[in-house]
């Protein structure tokens, strides 16, 4: 990938893998110059939610970003907080977070997920007007999804290992392995 079309592919809109009624739609803050360039989720080499999400027992296998489409069989799809595409999230304002959360409220009542997971604690709290929220299952409900909040896979957050991703990752899944009554 050139430099030259990394900077083309600044505020594409990647389109979501989603599709009705999954188990689970994966939502990131918003999309790479990578991802935007390559058309593929989670694109950038140093994004680690592929190998956390075969880690955490999601998918069978390590998938390829190229192989995205691969989800939608599993119950599991991917969206954005905010659409636009950017070099790094810190490009982003705080009335797009809240615009952009709006915006997947909608998505998620009309997609009907059981769960949403939002893959970056910050980008949840804003774009929900959550300030005090922490990693793991929220009490809100959006769109009639559970919801839970993950860490950000990128390469940029040291925080959290491809381990310890991959465990809070699995907690979700149990999660969404665990019938729970109708709210």
């Amino acid at each position: 990938m050139t430099p030259e079309e990394l900077r083309a592919a600044r505020d594409r809109i990647v389109p979501d893998v989603a599709a009705g009624g999954l188990r689970v739609l994966f939502c990131g803050i918003n999309p790479s110059l990578m991802t935007a360039a390559t058309g593929h989720h989670f694109a950038h080499p140093g994004n680690r939610f592929w190998p956390v999400l075969h880690r955490s027992g999601f998918t069978p296998r390590q998938l390829l970003p190229s192989e995205q489409s691969e989800l939608l069989p599993l119950g599991l799809g991917i969206t954005n907080v905010v659409a636009r595409a950017t070099a790094r999230a810190d490009e982003l304002g705080a009335d797009e977070f809240r615009e952009g959360g709006a915006a997947l409220t909608a998505r998620v009542e009309r997609l009907a997920p059981a769960w949403l997971a939002v893959v970056g604690i910050t980008a949840y709290r804003t774009a929900f007007g959550e300030p005090r929220a922490q990693i793991g299952r929220q009490e809100r409900m959006i769109g009639g999804a559970h919801v839970w909040a993950l860490p950000n896979p990128s390469g940029l957050n040291a925080h959290w290992t491809i381990a310890t991703m991959a465990e809070e990752y699995a907690r979700l899944r149990e999660a969404v392995l665990t019938p729970h009554p109708a709210t």
